[in-house]
C-alpha cells in the first residue's frame, strides 16, 4: 500500500474537503427526474456515486423524487446486505476529557458531569452483564484524554476478550476514541480490535473551529481529518467515519462524508466499513444551537442518500434516535443498530443509580431491552445478526471491499446472521422472541435456493441446536 505520509501538507494532515466546491454544488438548480433516475441506476449497479452526483440527489426535494430515492435505497440495501440487521452495544470506559466541545456533556468545563474511568473489575462486571443479554459485538468509547492512550485502550480490549461468564463471550470489540499516530494504531491493532471509528463531527471548517475552542488535538481539524488514513497506513484497515448532524447544514455533511469515503477508496483501495450519522441530542450542561437541527423528514432523506452514494458501506443507526424514528429509517438502508444500550459509565450494572443524566454523554432516545428490539425486528421481516465473521476470517480492508462492492457479501452475511440468531434464540431469548425467530429462520431457509451453501447452513444450524457455538462462514 502506498503511503501518503510524504505528501501531507504538515504533520497535522492534509485537506481534501473542498468547502467552496461543495457549497457551490448545494446552490445549483434542482435535478429533473431523468437525471435522478440515471444517478439511481448507477447506485443500483452498486457503483459509488461522486460528490457531484450525490449533490444532485439532494437538489430536488419534491415528494415524487424523494419517494424514488427511498424506494431505491430500500432495494439497494436488500441487494447488498439482504434483510439482516447487525446488533451491537456501546461500552463507555471513561469520560475524562481535555477538550471543550460545545455539544458534549463530557467537555472539560462541564462541572455537572460525574467523571469516572472504569477499572478492570468494573469492566468485567459490565461485560458479564452484556454477555448475559446475548451481545457478541461491542464498541468501546473513551473521552479524549492523555490517560486513554493506545496502551490503555489495548489493555481494556484485552480485558473484555478475557471475560468468560458461562453465558457466551464478546467476539469483536470495535473502538471509538481519539485519532492516534501510526504507532498508537499499531498497538491497538495488536490487541485484536475490529473497526476503529473516528467522527469528524463537522466537516465545515469554521463551524469546526467554533465548536472546538482552545488549543488541543481535537481543535486541529486536519489532524482529525487525517485520522482514519493514518489508521489504514498502520494496518488498521477496518475504519468507520461519521458526522454529528446538527452542527452545520446536513446536506454539506452528507457530501463531505461522501468525499471522505471516495478519498479513502481512491488512495487506499479501502472505503469506510461503516458510516455513522448521529443527530445532536440533549445532554447535561449543554445548550443546543437549534439553527441546524435536522428534522425527521430530512434525517430520512440523508440516510437514503448515503445508502445510494456509498452502496458497499455499513450504515449505523444508534439509539440516540427514538424507537419510532428507528423503525422508519431502518427501511432506507441501515445495516447496523445498537440495542439495550446504556451510555453512562457503569450503566449496565448500575442503571438504577442516581445521577444518570450527569453520567451520560447525551440522552438516548431508545432504551428498550435487547430482546424487545430483537422481537420487533423479527416481526418486521428483518434478520437480527451478531455476526463477527469478517473480522476474524480476515475479510477486512481490500478483501472486504472485493466482497462488498459487487454485493457478494450478502452470500456470507445471511448464513452468518442465521447461525448467530439461532445461538441467541437458544441461549437468551424470551419465549415470544424465540417463536418469532424460529419462524423467521424457517422463512429464510425456504427463500434460499438449493445448493451447497444452503446445505452447509442447514448442517451448521443442526450443530448449533446440538450445543456447538461460533460456526462462522
Amino acid at each position: 500500500m502506498t503511503s501518503l505520509i510524504t505528501s501531507r501538507l504538515s504533520d497535522s494532515g492534509y485537506d481534501f474537503i473542498d468547502e467552496s466546491a461543495i457549497e457551490e454544488l448545494l446552490s445549483g438548480p434542482p435535478a429533473d427526474t431523468a437525471e435522478i433516475d440515471d444517478i439511481i441506476a448507477k447506485s443500483m449497479a452498486k457503483q459509488p456515486l461522486s460528490v457531484e452526483e450525490t449533490s444532485r440527489l439532494l437538489s430536488n426535494g419534491s415528494p415524487e423524487v424523494v419517494e424514488r430515492i427511498y424506494a431505491a435505497a430500500r432495494q439497494l440495501k436488500r441487494d447488498v446486505y439482504g434483510n439482516r440487521i447487525v446488533l451491537f452495544a456501546p461500552l463507555y470506559i471513561g469520560n475524562l476529557c481535555r477538550n471543550d466541545c460545545e455539544y458534549c456533556a463530557f467537555r472539560r468545563s462541564n462541572k455537572q458531569v460525574v467523571r469516572r474511568t472504569l477499572e478492570e473489575e468494573d469492566i468485567r462486571r459490565q461485560v458479564i452483564a452484556l454477555e448475559q443479554m446475548g451481545h457478541k459485538r461491542l464498541i468501546v468509547v473513551f473521552g479524549e484524554h492523555p490517560h486513554y492512550d493506545a496502551e490503555f485502550i489495548a489493555e481494556c480490549v484485552q480485558h473484555i476478550y478475557a471475560v468468560k461468564s458461562g453465558r457466551g463471550e464478546i467476539r469483536r470489540v470495535n473502538v471509538n476514541a481519539a485519532p492516534m499516530d501510526h504507532r498508537g494504531y499499531e498497538i491497538v491493532k495488536a490487541a485484536g480490535i475490529g473497526t476503529y471509528q473516528i467522527f469528524q463531527e463537522t466537516y465545515h471548517h469554521e463551524t469546526y473551529r467554533r465548536v472546538h475552542p482552545g488549543v488541543t488535538r481535537k481543535s486541529d481539524y486536519l489532524w482529525r481529518l487525517d485520522g482514519v488514513a493514518r489508521a489504514i497506513e498502520a494496518e488498521c484497515d477496518d475504519v468507520g467515519i461519521g458526522a454529528l448532524f446538527g452542527l452545520y447544514d446536513w446536506r454539506f455533511e452528507v457530501l463531505s462524508l461522501v468525499a471522505h469515503a471516495l478519498h479513502l477508496q481512491r488512495h487506499y483501495n479501502i472505503g469506510p466499513h461503516t458510516i455513522s450519522f448521529p443527530r445532536l441530542r440533549p445532554a447535561s450542561g449543554v445548550k443546543l444551537d437549534e439553527q441546524y437541527l435536522v428534522s425527521n423528514a430530512d434525517f430520512q432523506r440523508l440516510v437514503a442518500v448515503l445508502r445510494l452514494a456509498v452502496p458497499y458501506t455499513g450504515l449505523i443507526l444508534t439509539a440516540r434516535e427514538p424507537a419510532e424514528v428507528r423503525r422508519t429509517v431502518l427501511e432506507f438502508g441501515v445495516s447496523q443498530i445498537d440495542a439495550g444500550s446504556r451510555i453512562e459509565l457503569g450503566g449496565y450494572t448500575e442503571a438504577g443509580d442516581a445521577q444518570i443524566m450527569e453520567r451520560e454523554q447525551f440522552q438516548l432516545g431508545d432504551i428498550r431491552p435487547l430482546d424487545a428490539v430483537m422481537r420487533e425486528l423479527l416481526e418486521n421481516d428483518y434478520i437480527p445478526s451478531f455476526c463477527t465473521a469478517c473480522y476474524r476470517l480476515g475479510r477486512t480492508g481490500e478483501q472486504f471491499m472485493e466482497f462488498a462492492i459487487p454485493g457478494f457479501i450478502q452470500n456470507l452475511c445471511t448464513p452468518n446472521a442465521l447461525t448467530t440468531l439461532l445461538e441467541y434464540l437458544l441461549d437468551y431469548a424470551s419465549p415470544e422472541t424465540r417463536a418469532a425467530g424460529t419462524a423467521a429462520i424457517a422463512r429464510e431457509l425456504e427463500r434460499m435456493p438449493d445448493g451447497p451453501r444452503k446445505r452447509q447452513l442447514e448442517e451448521r444450524l443442526r450443530r448449533i441446536e446440538q450445543g456447538q457455538r461460533d460456526l462462522p462462514f
